[in-house]
């Protein structure tokens, strides 16, 4: 049987009112920037659902194996166009279950009539259709609860609309309809799941990682840049901006106390995370920070780190413990990535005893005997960008912003 089109249905956006179009719009674009690759791909928007074709079987399969990773979407489905007539609808459900197995099986018809004019009711259709297509099936039967298989048939003013499968789609929001806030992406596994739950609520990412060679080699840079773009699987360009971090460690091992460098470390990154977000003009920062973690994670420390920003920093792990982060790692397909033993400089001069309550009077002390002004401006100004996926195009990107 072969599928004319696809059926996206909305979800959460159909709550949306006055601004409905907006989000939806937002999902087109999104969908075609995810299907590049697809040049037969049509969209058709309508207020609470959208069609999708292409004019091959094989570029329909790469819809339906790819549309699970675009939010936005509730949930799918690959659908036959018929005429409106009970014959007709009867030959495709039964040309539709004939791909199937049926043996043993059992089904339902569900109709919907949103073309009033249409001569036949509801509970008519259903039952027209069903006695067609169970008469054809030696072993199949109906049942009305849980079957195996659901039919649903949608008769509209054009045509009538047949599927046998309903796809559970990302949920969330489009990607882009709620600004864009700038990620601070380690190696580790917290940071790409902090990011992944961010565009899920229809925030554009950019990502920032702190690169210190010769501490950190290469390969730890190069595990990051997979990580970034896994995160533009989801429906967006992701721009990774590098910041070269070995001037300014090297100076906080020098002037500051072991066991308060880890959050001087972390102030002098969120103060070049703040410059980068300023200048790309983001909103917020993402980081995958989980309350008590580790020393730097304390609600102290926290504090500590923040007071050098007005920015609000998002946190959307904060309350989550360690294995259902790694759980859902494994879920986005980012947990291999992330555990490849290769360092980050967060790791490379941890403190054998950090203090995990460090006072900010003390720690803004420690600071004053040497300017780190000159340096994060510095670091900021000589960052390198990367984006990914690095096959889309530039126009594409803009298209989006």
């Amino acid at each position: 049987m072969k599928w004319d089109r696809i059926l996206v249905r909305y979800g959460e956006l159909s709550t949306k009112g006055r601004n409905r179009r907006q989000f939806t719009n937002r999902l087109r674009d999104n969908i075609r920037f995810s299907f590049e690759d697809v040049p037969t791909l049509k969209l058709q928007a309508e207020r609470d659902r959208m069609f999708l074709t292409t004019e091959t079987d094989q570029d329909m399969e790469t819809l339906l194996s790819r549309l699970p990773a675009v939010f936005g979407i509730q949930s799918f489905s690959p659908v036959a166009k018929t005429e409106k007539t009970i014959d007709a609808m009867a030959a495709t459900t039964i040309a539709i279950l004939s791909e199937l197995e049926t043996s043993g099986k059992t089904c339902k018809v569900t109709v919907k009539r949103s073309d009033k004019s249409f001569p036949h009711e509801t509970n008519e259709v259903q039952h027209l259709v069903a006695s067609q297509v169970l008469r054809h099936f030696e072993g199949l039967t109906a049942k009305m609860k849980h079957p195996d298989y659901n039919i649903k048939i949608e008769i509209l003013q054009d045509a009538a609309y047949i599927s046998a499968q309903t796809i559970l789609g990302a949920g969330g929001m489009p990607v882009g309809s709620n600004g864009r806030s700038l990620l601070m992406l380690s190696g580790g596994i917290d940071s790409p799941v902090a990011g992944y739950m961010m565009l899920k609520r229809g925030v554009r990412l950019d990502a920032i990682h702190f690169h210190s060679p010769p501490y950190t080699s290469e390969r730890s840079l190069d595990k990051v840049k997979q990580l970034a773009e896994k995160l533009s699987h989801f429906g967006a360009t992701v721009r990774l901006h590098v910041i070269p971090f070995t001037e300014i460690q090297e100076v906080i091992q020098q002037q500051i106390p072991k066991n308060v460098s880890m959050t001087t470390t972390r102030r002098m990154m969120l103060k070049i995370a703040d410059l980068v977000r300023e200048d790309i003009g983001a909103l917020a920062i993402v980081t995958g920070e989980s309350l008590g973690q580790v020393a730097s994670q304390t609600l102290e420390s926290l504090t500590a780190i923040n007071e050098v920003t007005a920015t609000p920093v998002l946190r959307p792990l904060i309350a989550e413990d360690k294995t259902t982060i790694i759980q859902l790692a494994q879920e986005i397909g980012t947990y291999e990535t992330s555990i490849l033993p290769f360092e980050d400089c967060c790791t490379i001069f941890v403190p054998s005893s950090p203090k995990t309550k460090p006072k900010l009077e003390k720690v803004t002390f420690y600071e004053s005997f040497e300017s780190f002004d000159s340096y994060v401006e510095k670091a900021v100004e000589t960052r390198e960008v990367f984006r990914f996926p690095e096959k889309k195009q530039q126009e594409s990107f803009d298209d989006l912003l």
